[in-house]
């Protein structure tokens, strides 16, 4: 069973300008997924960009590159899109996607989804945290399926998993039956809260290099 993983790290960004190449403890946000991979079990690293800067530099920390086309590259561009691309490209059985947002991700939560998908129990395995219920309200202040006049106690409402987004493992063949990163038998790895923020915007961004123990 042969096992790649695949960053994708655009040159642009919405919310933060050339997110992929901002500095974390003076190492590039890119480097934080290229290393995890690299500690890990997968036979291959490799970074989908449509960028030369982000490419030199993840063929620096030790990973291939394949270069993205100009037309899946765009701020509307969906992950699949790439994902499909590289499959079209680098022969594999399973596909661990690790995200660059998550530069908390430790490597043991990784390497539990990895056994999970040799042992081949799943079509594909996601990274989640598990979430209490907390009353949530719509951008107009309408409350999201609970009733102010009925507000439920937390421990009366179940529990749920939230994709953290950190990594996404899937089989070759699920990928391109589906078109989308998990399907299938679907199973997940829990991780702390503490290891699930992701860096979006701004604040997410202080709040990461925080937690990582130093402000740039």
């Amino acid at each position: 069973m042969k096992v790649v993983s695949i960053t994708l790290a655009r040159g642009g960004s919405k919310g933060i300008s050339r997110k992929n190449m901002v500095l974390i403890d003076e190492k590039p946000l890119v480097f934080y997924a290229v290393n995890n991979s690299l500690m890990s079990s997968v036979d291959e690293t490799w970074v989908s960009t449509d960028d030369e800067e982000i490419a030199k530099a993840c063929r620096g920390f030790g990973a291939n590159v394949i270069m993205r086309p100009e037309e899946i590259s765009k701020d509307t561009s969906k992950c699949e899109a790439a994902l499909l691309h590289f499959a079209e490209h680098v022969e594999f059985d399973v596909l661990a996607f690790i995200q660059t947002t998550s530069p908390l991700l430790e490597v043991e939560y990784l390497e539990r989804g990895l056994q999970m998908m040799r042992e081949k129990r799943y079509d594909s395995v996601f990274s989640v945290q598990k979430e209490h219920w907390i009353p949530r309200w719509s951008l107009e202040l309408v409350p999201l399926a609970w009733n102010p006049s009925q507000r439920p106690r937390r421990q009366m409402r179940p529990e749920t998993y939230l994709e953290n987004g950190a990594f996404y493992l899937t089989t070759r063949e699920q990928l391109l039956s589906s078109g989308v990163r998990y399907g299938g038998n679907k199973g997940v790895v829990e991780m702390p809260l503490s290891q699930s923020f992701q860096v979006d915007t701004e604040d997410d961004l202080e709040l990461i290099r925080k937690l990582i123990g130093r402000s740039e």
